[in-house]
């Protein structure tokens, strides 16, 4: 049985026992996480989604948080004077080995979704119940508006 799943604005064919290197996600080594966003699962039969399939996903363990291998951009300018500039960029990545795929019963599973790291801090900033922490009272500045007042 495969699947193909989308995560990290990318899409992945995967059977139970692949190892993906995915985009971060919110997780550390060890979790147990859950890909929603399938778009085919095959097998015997192939269930094309529209545009995902419906109470399907894929479960997979967190591996390790790694970096990608290092990508160097050079620019060197022409009739500058010797104008150049070098950055290099390491990709931070996850990787995952898919466990098993579920082609219903999703919902049922109790696994915590995947979720990229901007997603994770969207979903903890919208939360009806977190509201910004206020700063404790300055000790001066109480002391002050107390003595103010008598």
């Amino acid at each position: 049985m495969f699947a193909v799943l989308k995560t990290g604005g990318k899409q992945y064919k995967v059977q139970a026992g692949d190892v993906l290197r995915v985009e971060k996600l919110a997780a550390i080594a060890g979790d147990k996480i859950q890909f929603n966003e399938i778009l085919m699962v095959g097998g015997d039969s192939v269930t094309v989604g529209s545009p995902l399939v419906a109470g399907a996903a894929v479960q997979a363990e967190v591996i390790d948080q790694i970096k990608g291998e290092k990508t160097i951009h050079y620019v060197k300018r022409r009739r500058k004077h010797s104008s150049q500039r070098t950055k290099g960029h390491r990709q931070h990545l996850t990787l995952v080995r898919v466990t098993d795929i579920l082609a219903s019963g999703a919902e049922k599973s109790g696994v915590a979704a995947a979720t990229g790291t901007a997603d994770a801090r969207r979903a903890s900033h919208e939360a009806p119940g977190a509201k910004a922490a206020e700063a404790p009272a300055k000790p001066k500045r109480a002391a002050k508006a107390a003595a103010a007042q008598e």
